[in-house]
């Protein structure tokens, strides 16, 4: 048996044991895990790794021919902490610790829960690695992004499965391997460096401010997508080594692009190599999850603390991400989280549900982060009514920076979903999410958990025809678009992909080259979040009730909503109006915030869009007619299914000053013949007689606007299906208003199948 020697640059010393047990270690990846060193003239790797109460620890490997008696480590003297220094270790071997659980007792083979790299699944070594020296280009962006204010900062994020976001048309699998007989390869996967180039580029075209990956720690199945990690300290070794993420990350940061994490302290899976049972019984678990089949961390105890707290500086220390989204944390927070069984619920001490370990956890991660990381989100994925979960915890919130709005996206999606005679009735779903929007700091999420396990694709969840679902799925980007709080979108909804996401393939963007409708939609995407950095109004106050104010949340008989979004300058605000019906509205009255001159800055009806082109073209003067309770109006076109932004661009234009009559007597000089004429002339000059100023309604008895498309019968049969006695579109005679443009609003008539892209046009 040969002993490993010491050294003194990785020794654990008495203070680290101390503060790990108090799980307040938090840079115990320093010293935890295997760590280039040279000692006496030779180079090798320090090795150290926490197996309390064990008989004794090996380190087995490529470098000693895996032989379990090669090389023991030592054992501090309290702390059980098993460290050591071998020489003749170089990078890129693989690894794993044989644990004694008792004397003579089989030896357990585990991968070491600090390790830096690891092998690409199916196999389970760990891998030794260097991960010093990576020269970081993102200076500015660290800079920029220490003095950036969080929540006066636009906030507009795509959430990535990097295995499948796309693939190489090459016909293996992901890992590159040949599929089996008679199965389907997705591709292989795109690598870190090959990503850094064509999804940086994809999402600096689209207009993202940030990116976030689904878990991109080593995990050991596809289908969970990352969130049952077996290193925790590993970035997956599927599309590359740790430096490689490294560029990847560098890559985004160098186009304006902040990355985002998800983060995974809820639980962790149950593979032999990995966390569970690590020295033959539970050390870092305390109970299994009921619902997913994994194990749940034991919150309560320190050096797990240690563990997970370290695990969170590591990726924005090493990694420089912008972000860490916690999963699962409602999971955490309730002690009886999937368990519907009254007899097998637990209470704590004060006998409520909550986990007292898990909500201290949080608290103190996020504080720790505040601490080291001022400039960093700290995102919750919480999906209850957890109060202050956005606040500090010295005022007893749990001190995130940002919360998932999950109210928002379920009862959005449910009204999105409903046939639209049946809208006016869930209209309160629509308007809800304002009454608590801003006890929070909430994020707008549509992601991945909406596209998978037969909940649909959100266009196969829109109603109507093929022209309607498209329509709808531009509605519902402009609503969360132009609602308070930050967004995030998944990958494939800002091309409509019909399909739900599928983890063993990319997202079908040849759909958005060969079909004009998906092409539209990526173009309407890209537009959308243009408006949204361009427009103050849309973040400056995204989390301040003093940035939103209704025009008319009740309008649910037109399924119409409309309201004003302030920035800090009042010249910033906006005035939106949504519909959500099928029947488009001439001359249409809106009550606005101010008067003056409006212009329509943006709507979701373009052609271009694919929609039917309604626009309200040119200044839109305010007229002194109250409406919505407001002293100025403005009449317009709403198109079906779409929303338009107005934003005021000056000031109505001051009535000139009558002219002085003239009172110049003729004098003796002047013919008689002059005088018809000079008489004309004053009186030509004199003022006009005023007319009578125009009675003003009275705002609590103002009647709806006469709307001549709401009269006319093709918006009394607002679902009707579309005629196909003629390919051109035809629109439904109107009555001529009087304030409108010459070309009439119409429900749009439409082909019911995608129409396939033939040539693009110049302009794209």
């Amino acid at each position: 048996m040969a002993e490993m020697t010491k050294d003194a640059r990785y020794l654990i010393s008495s203070d680290d044991v101390y503060l790990m047990g108090k799980g307040e270690w938090y840079r115990s990846y320093d010293k935890l895990g295997a760590h280039p060193a040279t000692q006496d003239g030779e180079d090798g790797y320090c090795f150290a790794v926490w197996a309390p109460g064990v008989t004794s620890v090996r380190l087995v490997g490529e470098f000693n021919g895996w032989d379990e008696n090669a090389d023991y480590l030592f054992e501090t003297e309290t702390g059980g902490i098993w460290c050591g220094f071998v020489p003749g270790v170089h990078a890129d071997e693989c690894y794993k610790y044989a644990i004694e659980p008792t004397p003579g007792a089989e030896l357990i083979y585990k991968a070491d829960p600090y390790a830096f790299h690891a092998q690409c699944p199916p196999d389970t070594a760990s891998v030794t690695t260097d991960i010093r020296h990576y020269e970081w280009g993102d200076n500015a962006w660290m800079l920029e992004r220490n003095k950036r204010k969080m929540l006066k900062s636009p906030l507009n994020i795509f959430e990535v499965h990097l295995g499948s976001w796309k693939r190489h048309d090459d016909g293996l699998n992901g890992n590159g391997t040949e599929p089996p007989a008679g199965e389907r390869a997705g591709g292989s996967y795109l690598t870190y460096d090959e990503l850094s180039v064509e999804l940086v580029d994809y999402v600096k075209k689209m207009g993202y401010t940030h990116i976030e990956l689904l878990p991109i720690m080593e995990h050991p199945f596809d289908g969970s997508w990352g969130y049952q990690i077996t290193g925790y300290y590993a970035p997956t070794s599927r599309y590359g080594s740790p430096k490689e993420f490294m560029h990847f990350v560098d890559a985004c940061h160098e186009a304006g692009i902040g990355v985002i994490l998800d983060w995974v302290p809820g639980g962790f899976c149950k593979d032999a190599q990995g966390l569970g049972n690590f020295v033959g019984h539970k050390l870092y678990e305390e109970k299994e999850h009921p619902n997913w089949g994994t194990y749940k961390f034991n919150l309560g105890k320190g050096e797990v603390r240690t563990f997970l707290i370290s695990n969170a500086l590591y990726w924005l220390d090493q990694y420089h991400a912008d972000g860490l989204r916690m999963d699962g944390v409602s999971s955490m927070l309730y002690m009886n989280f999937g368990i519907d069984d009254p007899a097998q619920k637990r209470f704590n001490s004060k006998g409520t549900e909550e986990d007292l370990d898990a909500s201290e956890f949080i608290r103190r991660t996020n504080s720790t982060v505040e601490r080291y990381h001022p400039d960093v989100m700290m995102i919750a994925e919480e999906s209850t009514a957890w109060p202050l979960v956005t606040y500090p915890p010295e005022v007893g919130g749990l001190g995130f920076n940002f919360k998932w709005d999950m109210g928002w996206m379920n009862d959005t999606l449910h009204y999105c979903q409903t046939d639209f005679p049946w809208r006016p009735g869930n209209h309160k779903l629509l308007t809800f999410s304002i009454m608590y929007a801003f006890n929070e700091n909430f994020i707008l999420p549509l992601s991945h958990d909406e596209v998978v396990h037969g909940k649909c694709s959100l266009i196969g969840r829109m109603p109507g025809d093929y022209w309607r679902q498209f329509a709808g799925m531009r509605a519902l980007a402009f609503y969360q678009m132009t609602h308070p709080g930050g967004k995030l979108n998944f990958m494939g909804n800002e091309i409509a992909q019909w399909i739900e996401w599928r983890e063993y393939e990319g997202i079908q963007y040849f759909m958005a080259e060969e079909y004009e409708a998906h092409h539209d939609q990526q173009v309407f995407i890209a537009a959308l979040n243009k408006l949204y950095t361009q427009e103050p109004a849309l973040w400056q106050c995204g989390y301040d009730a003093a940035g939103f104010e209704w025009i008319d949340a009740d309008n649910a008989k037109q399924s119409l909503i409309s309201f004003v979004r302030k920035g800090d300058d009042p010249k910033d605000d906006l005035a939106i109006v949504i519909n959500f019906d099928v029947a488009a509205h001439e001359n249409y009255r809106v009550g606005i915030p101010a008067p003056g001159i409006w212009k329509e800055i943006f709507t979701s009806d373009e052609k271009e869009f694919g929609g039917t082109g309604i626009a309200n073209v040119g200044d839109i003067k305010s007229e002194d007619v109250p409406w919505n309770g407001r002293e100025n109006s403005v009449v317009l076109r709403i198109p079906a299914l779409g929303g338009i932004v107005l934003k005021r661009v000056g000031d109505l234009p001051k009535p000139k000053p009558a002219a002085k009559p003239r009172t110049r007597k003729a004098t003796s000089k002047t013919s008689a013949k002059a005088a018809p004429a000079k008489a004309a002339e004053a009186a030509a000059e004199k003022p006009a007689p005023k007319k009578a100023p125009a009675r003003k309604a009275p705002a609590k008895k103002a009647a709806p606007a006469k709307d001549a498309a709401a009269s006319a019968p093709a918006a009394v049969a607002k679902a009707a299906p579309a005629k196909k006695t003629s390919a051109k579109k035809e629109a439904p005679k109107k009555a001529p208003a009087k304030a409108a443009p010459a070309e009439k609003a119409a429900e749009p008539q439409t082909p019911a199948t995608p129409k396939k892209r033939t040539t693009r046009s110049s302009k794209r």
